[in-house]
């Protein structure tokens, strides 16, 4: 990344993990920060994956469940932005699905655009290439995944890595 460059960094987070990376991420590079929001919050309860009736279990099931409507997919300034970071968590292996509705409503033309995610025991999978075929547009770079323990050490290393010297 070029040091002139903006950059935002943008995620879903549903129990925190990948808030905090994302604020990590943010601070350490200082970028402008965007939080995706379901018009309807997920709770507790509704990300119960062992519950067979819980809110993610039925979307899971049924994917016409899972286009999550958001209070909002206007980012203020979006076209002085030059790399967007995308963050999620991982839910079956996938990226959440609050995260693929925003990245199907976005234009992401011109943009570098790096996907990382957090799990506590999934890996990134395919996640990240699979939004890259549901985005429009983007120079989309390969993902990361953080563990949900992810330290600061961790977050920075991986942030080094974009940093020009």
């Amino acid at each position: 990344m070029d040091k002139n460059s903006k950059t935002l960094v943008v995620y879903f987070s549903a129990q925190n993990h990948t808030k905090n990376v994302a604020t990590k991420i943010a601070e350490s590079l200082n970028a402008d920060v965007f939080e995706i929001e379901p018009t309807q919050l997920y709770t507790e309860s509704d990300l119960s994956w062992t519950d067979s009736d819980s809110r993610v279990s039925r979307e899971h099931n049924d994917e016409n469940l899972q286009n999550v409507e958001l209070k909002n997919t206007v980012v203020p300034n979006w076209d002085e932005y030059d790399t967007v970071f995308v963050g999620y968590p991982i839910w079956w292996g996938d990226s959440a699905w609050p995260v693929d509705s925003f990245v199907r409503k976005v234009d992401f033309d011109d943009k570098i655009v790096i996907p990382f995610c957090t799990s506590h025991s999934s890996g990134l999978g395919t996640s990240d290439t699979d939004l890259k075929a549901k985005a429009t547009g983007g120079n989309w770079q390969p993902g990361h995944r953080f563990s949900q323990d992810a330290t600061d050490v961790d977050i920075n290393e991986w942030v080094e890595k974009f940093i020009e010297a």
